[in-house]
Formats: C-alpha cells, sequence, structure tokens
C-alpha cells in the first residue's frame, strides 16, 4: 500500500510548525498508519541538503531577489524534495507530513508577489512531477493576529513584507482552500483546541 501525504498550511504565525510536531507524536500511536510504515516529518523550504543550503537565501532580508527568481528557487527547492525525499518515502509505503507544499507558493508567489498564476501553476506541476497531497490542512488565521504572534526582531523577508502583503497572502490561501478541497482548521483557538480539530480531520480523511 502507497503511503500518505499530509500537508500543513498558513501564514507565517498560524502554528504550523507547532502542530506539525504534535502531528509527529500523535500519527504513529493513532491507529491509522499501518504496520511498518515510518512516519517522516519534513519542511519546505529546508527539506533536503539543497533546500538547506536555499533556506537562508530565500528568507533573508539582506538579499533582493527579485520575485521570479524567487519563484524558481522555490520550484527547484520543491523538485529536489519530492525526488529525493517525499516520493521514495511514499512509494515505500511510509507517511510523510510537510510543513508546507505547493500551495504556499501560489499563495506567497503567486497572491503575494504577483506572480502571473499560470506561470506559477505551471512550475507547480513540473516540480511536483503531479504529487499531490492526500490531505492538506489551511491553519487559516487573520494576518493581524498572526503578526501579533511574531516578535519584529528577527522578521525574514515574508515576515517584514507588510500587512497588505500578509493579507493578499491569506486572500491566496482561502482561494486554494476553496478550490482544492483543503481541511480549514481554525488556528485562533487554544493550541489543544487546534491539535484536537486536525486529529478529527486526519481521522476522518484516513480512518478505514
Amino acid at each position: 500500500m502507497p503511503g500518505r501525504f499530509l500537508v500543513l498550511e498558513g501564514v507565517d504565525g498560524a502554528g504550523k510548525s507547532s502542530q506539525v510536531e504534535r502531528l509527529r507524536h500523535w500519527l504513529p500511536r493513532s491507529g491509522l498508519m499501518p504496520a511498518g510504515a515510518r512516519l517522516l516529518v519534513t519542511r519546505e523550504p529546508g527539506g533536503t541538503p539543497l533546500g538547506e543550503q536555499l533556506y537562508p537565501i530565500l528568507l533573508s532580508r539582506r538579499l533582493t531577489v527579485h520575485s521570479r527568481a524567487e519563484l524558481l528557487l522555490f520550484a527547484a527547492d520543491r523538485a529536489q524534495h519530492v525526488e529525493a525525499v517525499i516520493r521514495p518515502a511514499l512509494n515505500a509505503g511510509h507517511w510523510v507530513v510537510s510543513d508546507r507544499f505547493s500551495g504556499s507558493t501560489v499563495a506567497y508567489q503567486g497572491y503575494g508577489r504577483g506572480c502571473d498564476l499560470d506561470l506559477v501553476h505551471t512550475l507547480e506541476q513540473v516540480a511536483t512531477g503531479g504529487l499531490t497531497p492526500d490531505l492538506t490542512l489551511w491553519l487559516d488565521l487573520p494576518p493581524q493576529q498572526a503578526r501579533a504572534r511574531k516578535s519584529p526582531q528577527g522578521q525574514d523577508r515574508f515576515e517584514g513584507a507588510g500587512l497588505d502583503f500578509a493579507q493578499r497572502v491569506a486572500h491566496g490561501f482561502r482561494q486554494l482552500a476553496r478550490e482544492r478541497g483543503w481541511r480549514r482548521i481554525p488556528a485562533g483557538e487554544a493550541c489543544a483546541a487546534v491539535e484536537a480539530a486536525i486529529q478529527a480531520a486526519t481521522r476522518s480523511a484516513f480512518a478505514a
């Protein structure tokens, strides 16, 4: 049986990284994974050695990166991530949880930066090789609340791009959730409530 691919998406500050860690501990004992399946937790950018090299370039505020160049760098990171990490794990019957996937590029570079959406979608198909998540959990949090959770110090290039940018990105995520059937998780609740909602959505998607 092929493995399963879960993705968490949302604006910076929505709590994805915290919930990914909770999934890391819950999924292997949830009863959903078949015997012998292992759980791989990864992220974008940065899920491969190449991604680790690209990560500081993509997030640095000290570099000026054209939006189209930024789009291509994310596509390169994703292509390597899919072929070197995600697809081999799925083919071996393992489960993969990723903090961000191609939806983030559509939201950030397409809606946020204003890159041509046809180009973004074409690159998405090229970079993923047609791979799509079995379940995408969208942590929905208004940008104002998300920004309040983040310290102004040490902001990366995306966090420091301003509220208008964040609102465009949030709009992109809303559009994608409707178009692609993502599971919406209200992320403004207490952490335990968000965790419970994620577990319920995951059980609903994968329980036999």
